[in-house]
């Protein structure tokens, strides 16, 4: 970990950085740290707490639905998502009469980006308990995708009375990547790996393991997002939070736990889906192994004692934007099961 002073260096130089006009293309914004300036598609609102004493806030939406049903989901964001990426989601559950709440996990988004703080899943899911509690609320359906995923996980295993269901859609750590030999690095070499990112690199990464190797326009507006805070004011603080962010991923697998969940548990999983943290650092024999989403979904659905599989053949990681349609279609039928 670099020292506090360089840490707070760092910070000093990134609140001085001024974007000049002009200097990026209109197609290639550039946001502050907390997503500034990029819209959501509910209110905004921000829950401030005292955590590992410092003063933090999440940023979260919570969309209240015109005919309640009276039940509540909670849906989180993966690694290389945010919120506003659950949009269309947001919409058919609450149109379903869920009401439908959205954080931005902290080292996220618009929430904040602490210089220090030890990030575990156990943490995530503490605050996002505080979160809840803060509104009244005291059981929910858990819905997480990809990191959210590992998080929802975790959620449950702590919170089993105030879980209804999980939802995991494409979740990673379906496997231990560093149990099957991928090469370790340091909190360090994640960070000067994150100030390398650009729309370039994550456009590509996306189209292929998002998207199975399609494309459509309408993708590009999360490239953009995800690009707009690597090239804005405050980069800096936005990979340092990404790289320690990627260690606890990479340290704390929750596969070994699977057996232990006692809620129904639905897993709606994009078959072509090849996600591995730190698959390009491993040998090109184990490379070739990692990912196998059509393997590690028949595994996952086998060791969570009430889980529900639905897969999509011809989708990547991110059904729920590929296609909508199909997803919605799956997600509101197991939701309606599990009641």
């Amino acid at each position: 970990m670099p020292a506090r002073s360089s840490i707070s260096r760092l910070l000093c130089a990134a609140a001085l950085v001024i974007p000049l006009p002009g200097a990026h293309a209109a197609d290639e914004p550039g946001y502050g740290p907390e997503l500034e300036s990029f819209s959501y598609p509910a209110p905004v609102q921000k829950f401030a707490f005292t955590s590992q004493k410092a003063r933090l806030h999440m940023a979260y939406m919570d969309v209240k639905p015109a005919t309640p049903n009276g039940h509540t989901a909670v849906l989180l964001h993966g690694k290389n998502f945010c919120g506003a990426t659950w949009e269309s989601t947001i919409k058919v559950l609450a149109d379903a009469g869920y009401r439908v709440v959205v954080p931005d996990q902290v080292g996220f988004c618009k929430s904040s980006k602490p210089a220090h703080y030890q990030y575990t899943f156990q943490q995530l899911a503490a605050n996002t308990r505080a979160l809840l509690e803060s509104l009244g609320i005291r059981q929910a359906a858990i819905v997480g995708h990809s990191t959210g995923g590992m998080l929802a996980v975790r959620y449950g295993l702590m919170y089993p009375e105030q879980t209804t269901q999980l939802v995991l859609v494409n979740p990673i750590g379906l496997e231990d990547w560093k149990a099957a030999g991928v090469q370790s690095i340091d909190v360090d070499a994640w960070y000067e790996r994150e100030l390398k990112t650009t729309a370039s690199s994550i456009r590509e990464y996306e189209k292929y393991t998002y998207y199975a190797g399609q494309w459509k326009p309408e993708y590009e507006k999360w490239v953009q997002m995800l690009a707009g805070m690597n090239r804005g004011p405050g980069k800096q603080i936005v990979a340092w939070n990404s790289a320690l962010i990627y260690d606890m991923i990479y340290t704390q697998p929750v596969v070994y736990e699977f057996p232990l969940l006692k809620m129904p548990t639905l897993l709606l999983i994009g078959e072509n889906d090849n996600t591995a943290i730190g698959k390009d650092l491993a040998a090109p024999e184990l490379r070739s192994r990692l990912g196998n989403y059509r393997v590690l979904m028949k595994q996952a659905a086998q060791n969570i004692p009430k889980a529900t599989l639905v897969s999509f053949p011809k989708l990547g990681h991110a059904p729920q934007m590929q296609d909508p349609d199909a997803f919605h279609a799956a997600l509101l039928k197991g939701m309606a099961d599990a009641k």
